[in-house]
């Protein structure tokens, strides 16, 4: 619980004003602030949202925000999705909650043609998945689904079909639970295939109430040909299923066995230079990243699964994990409203905030899934989260870093790229064209109602009056203040 104070809000109040009454701050053009502008509290970028920046990234790192704050006056906040530059610039800012009516934000994924997959959960307690054009942001293509919580839908077979990861499907009349994972052809607009966890997993042998969220399957990827790696979140498990089989080839972890997994978001799956399955998994429900390894080849009983690699330290429902081709990683730190790029060895080289709640991250060029194993990076073992900057113990500057992101609409100021057409287009952009609607046999219906009209790039970046308005009020409030865990 963070302790707060009125004579400190006065304070950034009264700061606030001033700053409307002079010239915003203008960054230099590596990210640092100018000769006799104060800098942040880890002496990188004029800009409340960035922590600890000691290397820039390799790319853009795109963040989804869940959109939900834990704790006094807490609740339900907008959903988003945000982009960073290397030396943690805000580069544009995606209000799907504005734009799209978008309730909870989830998955993204890099495409290869430079765009987005997004997946998100929409008003009418329906799922929405969209190809979005960073460069136009607006939509290419949307789907709209009758389901109604999906945190993961993935593109695949060369973007013919979806693969999604379907919970909280129980029916009352039949008294069965049909939590499932599907592929949806877009084409056909018919379901091609589905796996339900029932004719798997037996009711009376797990914990979980049958009849209320019983899997929470929560991710889905394809891995290999056929090859779906699925996550359901409350059997403290990961599975591969093959689609041609209809089998589990692949299990980590067991119901009940919280040591292994315990209820675990978005695993990878990641291969050794000798061909020793691996898999580095969001260990949130124990606050750790893991990765484990299986090099007897017996995949299917759960069992030949050695931890290799174990990050522990200052984290609070971690709940992504993507391995860089750098051998670092990329860490969605959840209920600390940041992501971080940490070091084989646990260090923190780059850190970044967008409140609240974040979801997902991936690097752009770099990806989400790949990457050396710890085995290859002769790195195995524990290590403690080391050099991040506490930011997240800091209200006021998780505050004033949420006011920067909620003024952003799409590209920040200075960060749009350059027109090529003159009508504030680039060549090659698509205009945002939705499907026509549709009903399919599944009950996924198609919503083509919304807007095709550009947002207004009206916000600031992250070296605006709202960023220095961070620092100043940091330096009359103090960075004492810190959140009670």
């Amino acid at each position: 619980m963070q302790a707060t104070s009125r004579r400190p809000l006065a304070v950034a109040l009264a700061v606030l004003c001033c700053l409307s009454m002079v010239t915003p701050v203008v960054a230099t053009p590596d990210g640092t602030a100018p000769k006799g502008v104060a800098q942040s509290a880890t002496d990188g970028p004029q800009n409340p949202c960035a922590g600890t920046i000691d290397t820039p990234t390799n790319g853009t790192t795109v963040i989804s925000v869940q959109g939900f704050k834990f704790g006094k006056n807490g609740g339900k906040r907008p959903a988003k999705l945000v982009a960073v530059g290397p030396s943690g610039d805000v580069k544009w800012v995606h209000q799907s909650a504005q734009k799209y009516d978008v309730v909870w934000g989830y998955d993204v994924d890099p495409m290869d043609n430079g765009n987005l997959f997004v997946t998100a959960t929409v008003q009418g307690h329906k799922t929405l998945v969209y190809e979005l054009d960073p460069e136009t942001q607006e939509r290419v293509w949307s789907k709209t689904f009758d389901l109604g919580d999906t945190h993961d839908a993935d593109l695949i077979n060369d973007g013919e079909e979806i693969l999604l990861a379907n919970m909280r499907n129980y029916d009352e009349s039949s008294e069965r639970n049909d939590d499932r994972i599907f592929v949806y052809n877009r084409t056909t607009e018919r379901i091609e295939w589905e796996w339900r966890f029932d004719d798997h997993y037996d009711p009376e042998d797990l914990e979980e109430n049958y009849t209320d969220d019983w899997t929470h399957v929560n991710d889905v990827d394809k891995i290999g040909e056929g090859l779906y790696l699925a996550s359901p979140r409350n059997f403290d498990q990961a599975i591969v299923v093959n689609r041609s089989t209809n089998e589990i080839a692949m299990k980590l972890g067991a119901d009940g066995q919280k040591d292994i997994l315990n209820e675990q978001h978005n695993p990878d799956y990641l291969e050794s230079e000798n061909g020793t399955p691996t898999l580095l998994v969001g260990d949130s429900e124990n606050d750790r990243i893991v990765e484990y390894a299986n090099p007897d080849g017996d995949l299917t009983d759960g069992d030949g699964w050695n931890r290799t690699w174990t990050l522990n330290g200052d984290l609070d429902w971690p709940r992504d994990a993507d391995r860089l081709p750098s051998g670092n990683t990329l860490v969605t730190d959840s209920s600390n409203h940041r992501v971080l790029e940490v070091t084989p060895e646990g260090e923190v080289v780059w850190e970044f905030y967008a409140p609240w709640l974040v979801y997902d991250a991936a690097r752009i060029p770099a990806g989400e899934h790949g990457g050396p194993t710890a085995t290859d990076l002769n790195a195995t073992g524990t290590y403690e989260l080391s050099g991040d900057s506490d930011l997240h113990r800091n209200q006021t500057r998780l505050n004033a870093c949420h006011d920067v992101l909620r003024n952003v609409s799409g590209w920040a100021e200075g960060q749009r790229p350059a027109d090529q057409n003159g009508d504030g287009t680039s060549e090659g952009a698509m205009d945002d064209g939705t499907d026509d609607a549709d009903t399919s046999d599944d009950g996924a219906s198609e919503n083509a109602d919304e807007s095709g009209e550009p947002a207004d790039s009206t916000g600031v970046p992250g070296f605006g009056p709202l960023a220095a308005l961070a620092a100043l009020a940091v330096l009359f409030v103090g960075l004492g203040l810190t959140r009670r865990r």
